[in-house]
């Protein structure tokens, strides 16, 4: 695995890194999938701090793209980054039989590792969903993330059902959108799965009760400006970690929690910033000229406060 390559690690390093961007697919303006555009990106936000690149997440806009550019997108984006990123592929489905598919696939594409998220819409009961993660993990001879997102899947993780399947040696790390510092603490306490904060408004919060890092969408756009958070409080200056995430609340506000999804929002900015992403696929729309002039400003308003590199 890679060596994130900033912020010192703790003897026992986290299996991807602490500063991970979950990337957008960028598109062409036909709608097609732009992999040098892929490759330009990439590179630009390991070379800006991100230790690893979550590809085909929600962010990565996974439920439009076939698995046929899932696969093109992880070989890509691997070539751009070589072993200076971790590259972990998006493979979770609602079908058991296909996301172990999905999962061999990026294994042979050449992805680090996995994110799982919990099968959707179906809501099976624990008992299925720990079926589910095993029978990937079996499969694969890939380290695992499993995406606990009950607010889009409709079923949570529960720390129960994490305590037993943190027990299988390639299930490593927790992609943690739960909103349940109780469990996750529960979790932590109990295992040495790795947990990253997939929620940027608690990057601090989580990595000072345990965390190992992030999974950040905003990171597609301010991935220095995020990675100063962790830095700052691994260099034990937590009065400066604590003034990094709160001068990053505005632009996290506006990219995650104004009404428009994570995935509009950073096409939006890094169109206005001259980086590939390209249109989103239907059934997302653009982000309008308001929205993205909102988005600019508090992405200029952060800009300036961001530490030299």
């Amino acid at each position: 695995m890679p060596s994130p390559s900033s912020a010192p690690l703790s003897p026992a390093s986290p299996p991807f890194g602490r500063a991970l961007c979950a990337m957008v697919t960028p598109f062409t303006d036909d709608g097609l999938l732009d992999l040098d555009g892929a490759q330009v990106l990439a590179e630009h936000l390991v070379a800006d701090g991100c230790d690893g690149l979550v590809l085909s997440g929600t962010t990565g806009e996974s439920p439009t793209t076939s698995d046929s550019e899932k696969a093109a997108l992880v070989r890509a984006v691997a070539e751009a980054v070589g072993d200076r990123a971790a590259v972990v592929a998006g493979v979770g489905s609602f079908a058991t039989r296909h996301t172990v598919e999905m999962a061999l696939q990026a294994e042979k594409a050449g992805a680090d590792g996995l994110l799982v998220v919990t099968p959707y819409y179906s809501k099976p009961p624990q008992d299925a969903v720990e079926a589910h993660f095993l029978e990937v993990a079996d499969a694969s001879g890939l380290p695992l993330a499993l995406y606990d997102i009950p607010g889009r899947t409709g079923t949570r993780i529960e720390p129960e059902t994490m305590l037993r399947l943190a027990e299988h040696p390639r299930i490593v790390a927790v992609k943690d959108c739960a909103y349940d510092l109780m469990g996750t603490q529960k979790v932590l306490s109990r295992t040495d799965l790795a947990y990253y904060t997939g929620c940027d408004e608690l990057i601090l919060a989580l990595y000072a009760v345990g965390g190992v890092g992030y999974i950040s969408t905003v990171a597609n756009v301010a991935p220095r400006q995020l990675r100063s958070i962790i830095d700052a409080f691994d260099a034990g200056d937590t009065a400066v970690a604590q003034q990094r995430q709160q001068q990053a609340m505005e632009l996290i506000e506006l990219m995650m929690g104004a009404g428009l999804p994570g995935t509009v929002t950073s096409k939006a900015l890094l169109g206005a910033l001259g980086l590939p992403g390209g249109p989103v696929r239907a059934p997302l729309r653009p982000a309008g000229r308001e929205a993205t002039d909102g988005l600019l400003r508090a992405y200029e308003a952060l800009r300036v406060t961001a530490p030299s590199r």
